[in-house]
C-alpha cells in the first residue's frame, strides 16, 4: 500500500478543520445518548410489556435482559424490484439472530418511491424530499429505545441516503446495512438506448419501447445500470459499512443468504460496543472514501446532494469544492452503463469493488485505516465474497477480469474522476464529465429557455432544437418544485447531439444517476427561485458550458434585467403535502434537505 495521496491528505485535513465545531458537538451527543443505553434494560415494566407482546417465540428471550435485541429498519415494498426481496428478510433475519443467543424486530418501515416509475410524471417532485422523510421515519422507528444495534435494509436512491441521515442521529448504537443485489442482466444497454431513442424520433411505438423497457427491467433485484442505487451500494462498501462484498451479489443465491446471515451474525457481536458505533464508522474519512469510490466508478450525480446531506447528519461539512478537487487526484477506473457498455452484473464479475478498493489502496487513493463494521478493517473490502464447500469465504482480487469495464488505478480510463465543478456568472453547478466524450466537454451556443420538462419534449417534436443550443430548464431547484430529476430529457437531447448540433443542459433540477453523453450543467445553486441567476436568462443569450476550464456562464448583460416571476405552485400527486419542506429547504450543495436546515445541522 502507497502512502496517502498528498491532495486526499490535503482535503481530508481541511473537511476535519472545517467540521471541528459541528462534528464535536455530534459526538457530544452521542455520548450522552450512549449514556442513557441500553435504555431498554431498565424502563417501566409497562412499556417493557407493549414492546414484548408480539414477540412471541422471542419473548422469553428478550424478558431476560441478557441478549441483544436488534432493530430491523426496512425499506420494503413490492413495487421497487430492488426492494421486493426484502420481503422475507425479517423472518430469516430473527432466525440468524437466535443462531447467536439474540432477538430482532422490525423496528419500523421507511417509505421507498422509485424514480424510475415517477420519472417525468409529477410524482417525481416528491422524491428529493422523500429522503427527509425517510430519515425522519428511521428515527420514528428507533425512538422506542429499545435496540442495542440497528440492520438497515434499503438500496435505491433517496432510501440509503435517508437511511443514512436517520441512522447517524442514533450513531451511539452500532449499524449495518443490509443490501439484497442486482437483477440478473437483461438486453443489452445499447438496444435499451437505440430502442429510447428510436423512441424518441417516432420511429418506434410504444409497444416496442414497452417490450424494450421489460426486457432490461424483469425481474426482482436492483436496476443493473450504474445509477443512484447502485452507486449508494458502492458508498457502503468505501465507507466500510456491509459485509465485505455484500453489494453486487444476486438475490436468491445461497452466497447473498450467507452474506446476509454474516450480517446479523456481526451486528450480534457489535451489540454494546462503545468502539464501534456508526458514529464512530462514519468520520471524515470515511465521508472522503465515499467521495472517492463515486469519482473513481464514475458514479451517480445525484451524490453530490446526498453525500454533502449524509455528512452534515454527523457534524461533517464537505461541498463541490471538495469534490472537485478530489477528483483531480482519482482516477477513473471503472465503465459501467452508462459510462461503459457493461452493467453491474459484468462490474462484480470483472473484479467489482472488491478490485476497485484494492486498486485504490495500491496507489495511496484510499484511506486504508478507516473503521469499519468488519474486524478486519477496511483491507477486508479488497476481498471478495464466495459460496465454497457450504461456506462463506473471502479471496483478494488482484487483478481486472475485463479490462474494457476495469482498469487498474495505476493505468486508468482517464486520470481524474467523474465530476466536475463549473462555477460563472450562472452559479455553481455540477457536470458528469466520465459520460460525456471529450470533444463535448465545451458547449457554447443561443440559450432555449424553459420552464417545465414537458415543454422541452414539445419543442423538440416540433422541430424547433434543431440547431445549435443550450437547453435551460429552470424553476426546478428544491424550493421551486422540489428538484425533480430530469432523465426523461436525455433521449431527445441525445437525438439532437446524434444529429450534430451541439447541444447542452442546464437546470437547477437533477439528472439522474443514469446521466448520459449529453453534456449537463446540473443542481444550478443558487436555484432560479427567487431571483436566481438562471430567472435572468433569456431566449438567445449566449450560454457557455466548459468543463475543460470548468465554467457556466453567458456572454449576456445580467444587470438590470427582471428576474422571470416565480412559477405558481402545483397541486395533485400530494405535492401540496411538501409545501413545508420546499419552503424551509436549503441549496443544493448543502444537500438541499429542509430537515437538516430546520435542525440547524
Amino acid at each position: 500500500m502507497s502512502d496517502l495521496n498528498d491532495t486526499i491528505h490535503a482535503v481530508t485535513k481541511r473537511v476535519i478543520e472545517r467540521s471541528k465545531p459541528s462534528r464535536d458537538a455530534y459526538l457530544d451527543l452521542m455520548r450522552r445518548e450512549a449514556e442513557r443505553a441500553p435504555e431498554h434494560k431498565d424502563v417501566a415494566c409497562s412499556n417493557l410489556a407493549h414492546a414484548f407482546a408480539g414477540a412471541q417465540e422471542d419473548q422469553a428471550t428478550m424478558k431476560s435482559g441478557r441478549a441483544p435485541n436488534l432493530g430491523i429498519v426496512s425499506a420494503y415494498n413490492d413495487m421497487l424490484s430492488a426492494h421486493q426481496p426484502y420481503g422475507r428478510y425479517p423472518d430469516r433475519m430473527k432466525i440468524y439472530a437466535r443462531e447467536v443467543g439474540a432477538t430482532a424486530q422490525v423496528a419500523g418501515a421507511t417509505p421507498a418511491m422509485c424514480d424510475g416509475v415517477t420519472q417525468g410524471e409529477d410524482g417525481m417532485e416528491l422524491s428529493l424530499f422523500s429522503r427527509d422523510n425517510i430519515a425522519m421515519a428511521a428515527a420514528i422507528a428507533l425512538s422506542h429505545q429499545m435496540y442495542d444495534g440497528a440492520a438497515y435494509l434499503g438500496i435505491c436512491d433517496k432510501i440509503v441516503p435517508g437511511l443514512m441521515i436517520g441512522a447517524l442521529r442514533f450513531g451511539h448504537l452500532p449499524a449495518i446495512f443490509v443490501p439484497s443485489g442486482p437483477m440478473p442482466s437483461g438486453i443489452s444497454n445499447a438496444q435499451k438506448q437505440e430502442t429510447r431513442q428510436k423512441y424518441a424520433s417516432g420511429e418506434v411505438g410504444r409497444d416496442e419501447l414497452l417490450a424494450s423497457e421489460l426486457g432490461s427491467y424483469h425481474s426482482p433485484g436492483t436496476c443493473t445500470f450504474y445509477g443512484t442505487a447502485n452507486s449508494n451500494q458502492m458508498m457502503m462498501e468505501m465507507m466500510g459499512l456491509h459485509v465485505p462484498g455484500a453489494a453486487f451479489v444476486q438475490p436468491g443465491t445461497k452466497l447473498r443468504q450467507a452474506l446476509d446471515r454474516a450480517a446479523v451474525h456481526r451486528l450480534v457481536d457489535l451489540a454494546g460496543t462503545t468502539t464501534r458505533t456508526l458514529a464512530q464508522v462514519v468520520d471524515e474519512k470515511a465521508i472522503i472514501n465515499a467521495a472517492i469510490g463515486l469519482l473513481a466508478t464514475g458514479g451517480s450525480t445525484n451524490h453530490a446532494i446526498h453525500l454533502p446531506a449524509m455528512a452534515r447528519a454527523g457534524g461533517i461539512i464537505f461541498d463541490w469544492n471538495d469534490l472537485a478537487e478530489l477528483s483531480s487526484v482519482v482516477p477513473l477506473v471503472a465503465r459501467v452503463y452508462p459510462n461503459g457498455a457493461g452493467d453491474v452484473n459484468h462490474f462484480h464479475a470483472a473484479g467489482g469493488m472488491g478490485y476497485v478498493i484494492g486498486s485504490l489502496l495500491d496507489e495511496g487513493l484510499a484511506h486504508g485505516d478507516i473503521l469499519t463494521v468488519w474486524e478486519d478493517g477496511f483491507a477486508a473490502y479488497s476481498q471478495e465474497p464466495v459460496w465454497e464447500d457450504e461456506t462463506l469465504a473471502w479471496t483478494r482480487v488482484d487483478e481486472s477480469r475485463d479490462e474494457t469495464m476495469l482498469r487498474p488505478a495505476s493505468d486508468p480510463f482517464q486520470p481524474d474522476g467523474g465530476m466536475r465543478l463549473l462555477t460563472g456568472n450562472l452559479g455553481r453547478a455540477c457536470f458528469k464529465s466520465s459520460a460525456v466524450a471529450k470533444e463535448r466537454w465545451t458547449i457554447e451556443a443561443p440559450a432555449r429557455v424553459f420552464e417545465d420538462q414537458h415543454d422541452v419534449a414539445k419543442a423538440f417534436k416540433a422541430g424547433e432544437l434543431d440547431r445549435d443550443c443550450v437547453v435551460v430548464v429552470r424553476f426546478q431547484g428544491p424550493r421551486a418544485n422540489g428538484m425533480p430529476e430530469l432523465h426523461a430529457l436525455t433521449p431527445p437531447l441525445a437525438v439532437l447531439q446524434d444529429k450534430g448540433f451541439k447541444v447542452a443542459l442546464v437546470t437547477d433540477g437533477r439528472m439522474s444517476g443514469a446521466s448520459g453523453k449529453v453534456p449537463a450543467a446540473i443542481h444550478c445553486t443558487p436555484e432560479a427561485l427567487g431571483g436566481g441567476p438562471l430567472s435572468l436568462i433569456r431566449d438567445g443569450d449566449i450560454v457557455r458550458v466548459c468543463a475543460e476550464t470548468g465554467e457556466l456562464s453567458t456572454s449576456a448583460n445580467l444587470s438590470g434585467r427582471s428576474p422571470a416571476p416565480d412559477p405558481a405552485q402545483a397541486w395533485g400527486v400530494g405535492r401540496e403535502l411538501y409545501r413545508m419542506m420546499q419552503a424551509h429547504a436549503d441549496g443544493a450543495e448543502q444537500g438541499a434537505s429542509a430537515m437538516l436546515a430546520s435542525a440547524g445541522l
